[in-house]
């Protein structure tokens, strides 16, 4: 995808106005499943209810990207790690593996697509540790900064968590697929697949 064309910068502006419009209505919609999620995790588990982490996003800039924290706060603690370094059932606040099985914990990245951090459907970020051992193994990454990264894609839907760098190489091959011609009906369709996967 070139970033030059009148119909390119059209598209861009669509996508960016249909991501605000339809974040504020799953707000609305899921504003009362975020509160009972916030006081189930104060009553549950010390410490805060949300968890910010440090993403590269479009143009390759970090931002804060918020979620409803599943680990211990210390899980971490001897560094980064992938998703099947961590699935301890001792690793897990109480509702944590419930809210991180039936991926309600993305659910705040929501504000992150109001912010203009993210957008709905893009590729998901990673962590500059992660970047950068997928960039040993295939520069193409790099191309993912030409868009914000999403809440899903469809790589996201069919591979699931991406535990392994093998599975990772496997996103970014559909995720530069989306990139080349990213559309509102494409969107429309992976998000309709991604409500389709959560139940």
């Amino acid at each position: 995808m070139i970033v030059s064309s009148k119909s390119t910068y059209t598209q861009l502006f669509l996508k960016r106005a249909f991501d605000i419009l339809v974040a504020a209505v799953l707000l609305v919609v899921f504003s009362p499943c975020l509160l009972i999620i916030y006081l189930a995790q104060k009553i549950t588990t010390r410490g805060s209810a949300f968890f910010l982490q440090e993403r590269i996003g479009r143009n390759g800039k970090p931002f804060m990207i918020l979620k409803f924290r599943t680990m211990r706060e210390n899980a971490e603690e001897n560094g980064p790690q992938l998703c099947n370094d961590c699935h301890k059932q001792s690793e897990y606040t109480p509702i944590g593996q419930f809210l991180r099985h039936h991926h309600i914990d993305e659910l705040p990245q929501l504000f992150n697509v109001l912010k203009g951090d993210m957008s709905l459907v893009g590729y998901r970020p990673e962590r500059r540790h992660f970047i950068d051992l997928i960039l040993q193994h295939d520069s193409r990454y790099a191309q993912l900064y030409q868009m914000r990264p999403g809440i899903t894609s469809e790589a996201a839907i069919y591979n699931g968590y991406t535990d392994t760098i093998e599975k990772m190489l496997i996103r970014l091959e559909m995720d530069l697929k989306y990139l080349e011609h990213p559309t509102l009906l494409k969107d429309l369709k992976i998000l309709l697949l991604t409500l389709k996967s959560l139940f």
